[in-house]
């Protein structure tokens, strides 16, 4: 927190502000990641949700941060086991096996393969072999509650001394960031959460064969014990392993895109942690997804931006980019359009090439993150996990297919479902409401302008200025004004003094004039509305990526 505070002030508690080079952001970034994995499962859970804020940390931070993973040493299995018979009731009861080596551990649970008892099958319905039935029973961690608890404790007194070190807008985005996250790891040591969203999901695809989703087994489900379907599959990057099956990859990663497509723009609940170790491809090329704990909502107000935001980069429409992120909350109305066009324009043309179309949505992606930590601005928090999933299944995708277009796809999509067409009727209906206005306006502008005439014939005309001055520029000039002013006859008087010989009387007019030259000093290094503000130009982007 100290090297945080640091990196933005001179002398930590004073001295002017200033901004570190992009090496000794990574350097603090690998420092912090190796403490949140030392602390443990709470601080590694807000490692991961810090990964998805460009508002708060610069995009080495973020970079960082992005590769924490749950690497956390399993808990020992008569732990796990008291927690899953209070649950549930005695092991050997519940399931005809057990296997009591976990198959895959995180910060907060951890998942064992075992088999169901055909008692307990029969009582579901199920018709089978006769033999039970393979299922994945995931175990929250044992004690985990009161951990959480005092790190939150822990987290939540540390917030004010952090607050003190940043400004206004960051403060803003910290204090949402801790209330966020409290109700996030909460929410994800919640079970019967997990499978809500999880059944919803499903259920979303229930007619579509290309996705795989565990049933959960609500006979042996409860708060802290979720049991699922056990479903194999090949890890979704072990390339050699996917052709060596004869799987097309292509197709894999187009469907994994237009599965994400459908959740966030369509059905409005979305798999928010699509990393590697939760995706695996079946024999037959099925993509199956595995762990719900962090899943998400989008309402339809932030779907319909989004849709804006894609059908804008498919239509390289720089304008309509930054009305929807001014929208949907992202980017502040006050920033200033032009730099952000042009920042968006950089990242459109660096990423797409020679190729007008082949160009990644992450880059994208990751030009507003910087220009958002900038600025700065926050990001509402299903919006984040919505602009960290882009980039991440993106990554995927890539990783099948390294020629995969992730806008061609997006575009098919939003084509298909009727997306652009509806844009461009709503275009034209606005198109034609416009028109109808400017004919109006049209009849009105002749008489008045006759008016306005008359008025300056007779010399009646008057003409009213308002000037905005936000940053005070003027009111720091009468402060200079008048502090120059008391500095010259202060230095004129400790002359006259002094040539008087009144040393003391001199020594007075000198402390004094050393005074106001202080404050006459401070006012120029604190200065808000003179000088340049910061532009991201051609030359300085493509410098920033070459540092980085």
């Amino acid at each position: 927190m100290l090297a945080y505070a640091r990196d933005r002030r001179r002398f930590l508690l004073f001295g002017r502000r200033r901004q570190v080079d992009p090496e000794t952001h990574r350097h603090r970034a690998e420092v912090l990641l190796e403490s949140l994995l030392t602390l443990g499962p709470t601080f590694i859970k807000l490692g991961q949700l810090l990964s998805t804020r460009p508002d708060i940390l610069p995009p080495s931070y973020v970079d960082v941060l992005a590769s924490l993973q749950d690497d956390v040493p399993p808990a020992d299995w008569d732990e796990a086991k008291s927690v899953l018979e209070d649950e549930l009731g005695p092991v050997d009861e519940r399931f005809a096996e057990f296997d009591t080596e976990p198959i895959s551990g995180a910060s907060l649970g951890q998942v064992y393969r075992a088999r169901l008892d055909p008692e307990s099958e029969r009582a579901r319905g199920r018709s089978g072999s006769g033999d039970g039935h393979d299922v994945a029973v995931k175990i929250r961690r044992p004690n985990i509650e009161s951990l959480v608890r005092a790190d939150l404790r822990v987290i939540k007194w540390s917030l004010p001394i952090l607050l003190y070190f940043v400004d206004d807008a960051r403060s803003f985005s910290l204090e949402n960031l801790a209330e966020e996250f409290s109700k996030t790891i909460r929410e994800e040591m919640d079970y019967e959460r997990e499978a809500e969203m999880l059944t919803e999901i499903r259920a979303n695809f229930a007619d579509d064969d290309r996705f795989l989703i565990p049933d959960v087994i609500e006979s042996h489900s409860g708060p802290r014990v979720l049991t699922m379907e056990y479903v194999e599959g090949t890890k979704i990057n072990d390339v050699d392993e996917l052709e060596r099956r004869g799987i097309d990859r292509t197709r894999v990663a187009e469907n994994l895109e237009r599965s994400y497509l459908q959740m966030i723009m369509d059905d409005g609940v979305f798999h928010a942690d699509p990393h590697p170790g939760n995706l695996a491809v079946t024999d037959d090329g099925r993509i199956v997804f595995y762990d719900f704990g962090m899943s998400g909502r989008v309402d339809p107000f932030v779907q319909e931006k989004i849709v804006d935001f894609y059908i804008a980069v498919a239509n390289q429409d720089i304008d309509g980019i930054l009305d929807a992120l001014v929208e949907i909350g992202t980017l502040s109305p006050e920033a200033d359009r032009g730099v952000m066009a042009e920042v968006m324009e950089i990242a459109i043309q660096d990423a797409r090439g020679e190729d007008v179309e082949q160009y990644r949505v992450n880059q994208i992606v990751g030009q507003v993150e910087d220009s958002i930590y900038e600025f700065p601005l926050r990001l509402p928090k299903n919006l984040a996990l919505v602009l960290r999933v882009a980039t991440v299944v993106e990554g995927v995708c890539v990783t099948l297919d390294e020629d995969f277009d992730f806008i061609s796809v997006a575009t098919d999509y939003l084509t298909e479902q009727g997306y652009r067409e509806e844009s461009i009727r709503q275009y034209i209906d606005e198109t034609g409401d416009q028109l109808r206005r400017t004919g109006q306006s049209l009849t009105r502008i002749t008489p008045k302008a006759e008016r306005a005439l008359d008025r300056l014939d007779r010399d009646d005309l008057y003409v009213r200025i308002g000037v905005e001055d936000e940053s005070n520029v003027f009111e720091n000039l009468a402060k200079r004004l008048v502090y120059g002013m008391l500095l010259t006859m202060s230095l004129f008087s400790m002359g006259v003094l002094y040539a008087l010989e009144a040393p003391r009387a001199s020594v007075v007019a000198a402390v004094f004039s050393i005074i106001v030259l202080i404050q006459l000093y401070r006012s120029f290094r604190s200065a808000k509305g003179i000088g340049a503000r910061p532009q991201f130009t051609r030359q300085n982007l493509r410098q920033r990526r070459g540092n980085e």
